[in-house]
């Protein structure tokens, strides 16, 4: 069948300003890269395992929080192992927007990113990404950082992830300027794939978003 002439030229002009958001995504995880990691970068050797990692940064047999932080941070950022994100829907809280407000907001947020990936000695996910998509309002909004999530599994190749990712975001509405963030991540995976979603708080008639995308584990 051939798509709606309307949704051919929503295509169309997603696919350059993703194309540039992408771009300013990958500035956005250069500076969010963890300066404070660089000493640990030469304790941690490529291929290393988590707990020969930790020995690295033990001070009399006991790693501190922020140790094991920045371990797990450079660990990451030289880790071999890949994803890639694409988003796939940006729901708005009806009880904090008007009928006629959601009929005009974009809720199919196309993009791409891609990010860098680490299951520590716990078996829990850290990850370097950087993304961009269209926002509520068809504007390209590019985000980078690191995410952390505490990771269950019940059973076979499932897995249940809860946590946290921090790192910058830029909205067309703000000019574009390096925007700080810090979010909650819930996830539900199977094998190489996971669906995660962050929920943006917000008030009446702004924030209050719920934003999901899919993983896919190289």
């Amino acid at each position: 069948m051939t798509a709606p002439a309307a949704e051919q030229k929503c295509v169309c002009r997603a696919i350059p300003m993703v194309s540039r958001g992408v771009s300013v995504a990958a500035l956005c995880l250069c500076l969010s890269a963890p300066a404070l990691a660089d000493d640990t970068l030469a304790a941690v050797q490529p291929g290393a395992s988590a707990p020969v990692a930790m020995a690295a940064t033990t001070v009399g047999g006991t790693s501190t929080w922020w140790q094991r932080v920045k371990v797990n941070m450079a660990s990451t950022w030289q880790s071999n192992q890949y994803d890639l994100y694409l988003p796939l829907h940006t729901w708005h809280n009806r009880d904090d927007y008007s009928a006629q407000k959601i009929s005009g907001y974009n809720e199919t947020p196309w993009g791409l990113g891609a990010g860098k990936y680490f299951y520590d000695s716990e078996g829990d996910w850290h990850a370097w990404y950087a993304m961009a998509f269209l926002d509520s309002h068809d504007r390209t909004e590019p985000i980078g950082g690191y995410g952390y999530e505490k990771i269950w599994r019940p059973g076979g190749d499932w897995r249940l992830g809860a946590g946290l990712t921090f790192g910058f975001t830029a909205r067309s509405d703000y000019h574009y300027y390096p925007i700080p963030v810090v979010l909650p991540l819930l996830s539900v995976g199977y094998g190489r794939f996971t669906m995660q979603s962050t929920y943006v708080p917000g008030g009446k008639g702004y924030g209050n978003i719920l934003f999901t995308w899919l993983r896919w584990s190289f």
